[in-house]
């Protein structure tokens, strides 16, 4: 670009780059900055061509207009004030900070020491001041194509109840799917391929919940090791698609990414299937005080962080993480409800999925579901339809909160996890604590005007045991991540049944099928909303790595040659039989009033459950009857039996059909009253009033 034209004032809205009336706003929110200063840069990023100070602040806003110039621009930010570590500011112009609101970044991100705001090895560490200018290594916004409102005709929009909800991977999915061309594998088109669409229809499932897909930088200490974060939890682009996952010829090029996600969402939402986004407001790898200066910390440190009360020289650490975001600001609040909007109106999604959620309520006082960013974000009107999923815990005290999120939020029920994997593992859980799971936990969820949707309901996901290792490891195998496996959740409720890992035998192969198949239909029958972890479908093993975080390689990728048959046409009978009966996704609490649907529990003996029957710890096996409203007899029978041996069981307010055997081992009877039924040994039995 031969000639700059001179700076404008501006608006002071909306924050970050937008085109319009031929030209370019910059908007950039700092309370505490004396001047910000927008550096115009070449196509690539690596000269100068003009630094401005922005006018202002306005509002606690600097901005300013460059006519002439539109999308394609390549910009950074110098921010100058006080640099005074010990109060909370670490301001250093030297550095070129990314616009937090940039819809394209370029450049590719190396560890390098002129990246931190103080100079490495410096007797005062983290609270000397770095004078070496990182410009030319640091990535940088480009200026994005003026907005485009998604189109709408095609969206689906499944009510809470109807809900099945899919975590997956976008490049594990499909980089090894034999259906798909090889140049598509592992990326945003792969993963709408029509092979791949396929998969998904076959299962039943309706909502496909990515992991991270947010512009991601690797930490530090993977980089030494040659490592990538593949699960993406390290977000520093909260309105960019991560472009590791686009097409080859698309990575170079932030528009064509975005363009291909788009491409990805019509996709998938012609399919009739939603796309949820798992994101990461929580942190950021700007890490703690020893990390580096990237955008956030040097645009105003003490607004974007929560800083140790007692030094602001040091970060409030409760996601692990090194740092934590401070959602109780406005400016905050404000940017995370601006990326949400951005990634439904304009990327087309369907919903989110928070990772450690309680970040988002904390206040001064801990956590708290009434904290204004969940009142900012349930009045939204952009976000008014939308899916809200909350990972209900975080890394510090005061953290888990599973059951106290507000309004429409659903959550993950770990409770539900352990109970279920403990029931059929043989490792304990009673029937009582089995029938609360299974029924949506009322105790935890059953309050204010929430309804049983509100629990997602699972047995493995993307962090932990997959469901094929759960049943084959007792232990964590994580040696490949580099920290002598010491990372990842140790003590996670897993058997091997008799030998670690793969095994010739026949025996411990067929009790470990049995175990899996009836942990699925547990979790696909019971009421709540279900989650499968993408590849459990085909008992897909990471090897016994419970933290493959860092793994970017067949170790995550599912692997299909390998695919179970078996247990992927279970799960498509299971999610066909919950879409045909209503009980099985029924919307409101059952309760034994008149005019309520309702669920009995029943002894194996024929008699209903009594107080002694629950307390009766030496029989693990039970049934449960529901009943629509109103009606005389009960629609359906459900039968547990965890144990290791076949057993009769007695349905009382017969006759039954049995519909649907865990075990793949029962033919399909008519019991008539007074018959006994075969449950067969490890196995979850439906059957349907005949």
């Amino acid at each position: 670009m031969a000639h700059l034209p001179d700076l404008q004032p501006g608006w002071h809205e909306p924050l970050g780059a937008l085109a319009r009336d031929g030209g370019v706003n910059f908007a950039f929110a700092s309370e505490h900055a004396t001047r910000i200063e927008l550096c115009v840069f070449d196509a690539e990023g690596q000269r100068e061509l003009r630094r401005y100070a922005l006018d202002g602040p306005f509002d606690g806003v600097f901005h300013g207009f460059l006519p002439g110039v539109g999308p394609g621009l390549v910009y950074g930010l110098r921010a100058h004030g006080p640099y005074q570590p010990e109060q909370g500011h670490r301001f250093n112009p030297h550095k070129l900070l990314l616009d937090p609101w940039a819809r394209e970044i370029v450049g590719h991100f190396g560890w390098r020491a002129e990246h931190h705001g103080y100079e490495l090895g410096h007797p005062d560490g983290p609270r000397s001041l770095d004078h070496r200018d990182n410009a030319t290594q640091a990535l940088k916004a480009r200026v994005a194509p003026p907005p485009v409102a998604h189109a709408l005709a095609h969206k689906p929009r499944r009510a809470p109840s109807d809900v099945v909800l899919y975590e997956v991977h976008v490049k594990g999915f499909s980089k090894l799917l034999p259906a798909v061309p090889e140049d598509l594998r592992g990326t945003y088109a792969g993963l709408a391929h029509p092979a791949a669409i396929a998969h998904f229809k076959r299962l039943g499932v309706t909502t496909l919940s990515l992991l991270p897909v947010h512009y991601c930088i690797d930490e530090p200490h993977l980089a030494e090791r040659g490592l990538h974060n593949y699960w993406g939890y390290n977000t520093l682009g909260f309105f960019c698609p991560n472009p590791r996952w686009a097409h080859a010829s698309h990575r170079g090029d932030p528009t064509a990414v975005t363009a291909e996600f788009r491409r990805m969402v019509d996709a998938l939402h012609e399919a009739g299937l939603e796309v949820v986004l798992d994101v990461v407001y929580n942190h950021t790898p700007e890490g703690n005080e020893f990390g580096p200066t990237l955008s956030f910390r040097g645009l105003d440190n003490a607004t974007w962080y929560r800083l140790a009360a007692d030094d602001q020289g040091r970060y409030e650490n409760l996601t692990g993480c090194g740092n934590t975001v401070n959602c109780a600001h406005p400016r905050v609040t404000q940017f995370v409800l601006d990326s949400l909007r951005y990634w439904v109106a304009e990327m087309g999604v369907d919903g989110f999925r928070f990772d450690l959620a309680p970040v988002l309520g904390r206040t001064k006082h801990g956590y708290d579901p009434n904290a204004a960013f969940f009142t900012a974000l349930r009045q939204d009107p952009v976000l008014a339809g939308v899916h809200l999923i909350a990972e209900p815990w975080d890394a510090a005290y005061d953290g888990y909160q599973v059951g106290r999120f507000p309004g429409r939020f659903l959550e993950w029920n770990d409770k539900f996890r352990d109970t279920v994997r403990s029931y059929w593992l043989g490792v304990g859980s009673s029937r009582g604590e089995f029938a609360r799971r299974f029924t949506a936990s009322s105790d935890v969820f059953h309050h204010g005007q929430r309804l049983p949707t509100a629990s997602v309901n699972f047995v493995a996901v993307h962090d932990g045991f997959t469901l094929a290792d759960l049943t084959s490891y007792s232990a964590k195998h994580n040696h490949a991540n580099g920290e002598d496996n010491r990372d990842g959740r140790d003590g996670e409720l897993a058997a091997n049944f008799g030998t670690e890992g793969p095994t010739d035998d026949a025996a411990i192969h067929a009790v470990r099928e049995r175990v899996r198949r009836a942990l699925l239909a547990t979790t696909l029958l019971a009421q709540g909303t279900p989650m499968l972890c993408a590849g459990d479908e085909i008992a897909n093993s990471q090897g016994g790595n419970n933290n493959a975080y860092c793994q970017d390689n067949p170790t995550t990728w599912l692997n299909w040659d390998r695919a179970d048959g078996r247990m992927t046409e279970l799960v498509a009978q299971l999610l066909a039989l919950r879409a045909q009966e209503p009980l099985l996704r029924h919307p409101r609490w059952f309760a034994a009033g008149p005019g309520e649907a309702s669920i009995a529990w029943y002894a194996p003996s024929g008699h209903e459950m009594t107080p002694h029957d629950w307390h009766d710890t030496g029989q693990r096996a039970f049934g449960a009857q529901l009943r629509e409203a109103n009606a005389a007899a009960p629609r359906l029978m459900i039968v547990f039996n965890p144990d290791p041996a076949p057993l009769p069981f007695l349905p009382c307010n017969g006759p039954w059909q049995l519909v649907l055997d865990s075990s793949g081992e029962s033919a399909a009877p008519l019991v008539l009253p007074g018959q006994p039924l075969h449950v067969p040994a490890r196995s979850l039995l439906v059957l349907r009033h005949a």
